[in-house]
């Protein structure tokens, strides 16, 4: 990976540079959470439980960035490994809530520093200035991407996996070209 930054592509575009970086962070955190038995899927889960516990499917989903089916696969194979229970709260019976066990909320003792240790081995070397501007320069992308997201003049959204999987097999079966989502 080195070789193609530094030599093959050494122009190439930043959102790239941000993908690899970010399968690399991945790759150094999942290694260490294997080690505990804990994947990074959860990882990204209990990380929101542990800022704010009981939250619904879709508030969980919504602050973990990932779509709703995939949060829920993961609830199931939390709850089978102990780290979280579903509740409905006594006034409000119509939605279930997830909330950490002990074992899932001691976890956060454990793990936390294994993402720390993450973040010191990739900016080993780097002085604090660097990280700093780092820091404030993805934040403005980030911001800049929501922003061009809010304002944009069509109606841009993500497809779920299957929706996603339905257009590109109609574009594979030579419809022409796929059509525009729906709402």
């Amino acid at each position: 990976m080195l070789y193609h930054w530094r030599e093959a592509v050494p122009e190439d575009r930043l959102a790239h540079l941000v993908k690899d970086a970010w399968r690399a962070y991945v790759r150094a955190l999942q290694t260490r959470l294997t080690a505990h038995a804990v994947s990074f899927g959860h990882w990204t889960i209990l990380r929101v439980l542990w800022e704010q516990d009981g939250l619904t499917q879709r508030e969980l989903s919504a602050r973990a960035g990932v779509m709703e089916p995939t949060t829920h696969s993961a609830i199931q194979a939390m709850m089978k490994l102990g780290y979280v229970r579903r509740e409905q709260t006594a006034d409000n019976k119509k939605n279930i809530y997830i909330f950490l066990t002990r074992k899932g909320r001691a976890l956060k003792k454990t793990l936390v520093p294994l993402a720390k240790e993450v973040n010191d081995v990739a900016v080993a070397g780097l002085s604090e200035r660097s990280v700093e501007t780092t820091r404030r320069t993805l934040v403005s992308i980030i911001e800049n991407l929501a922003d061009d997201e809010a304002n944009s003049e069509t109606t841009r959204r993500m497809p779920s996996t299957r929706e996603l999987g339905r257009l590109i097999a109609d574009a594979d079966k030579g419809n022409g070209s796929p059509k525009k989502l729906s709402r």
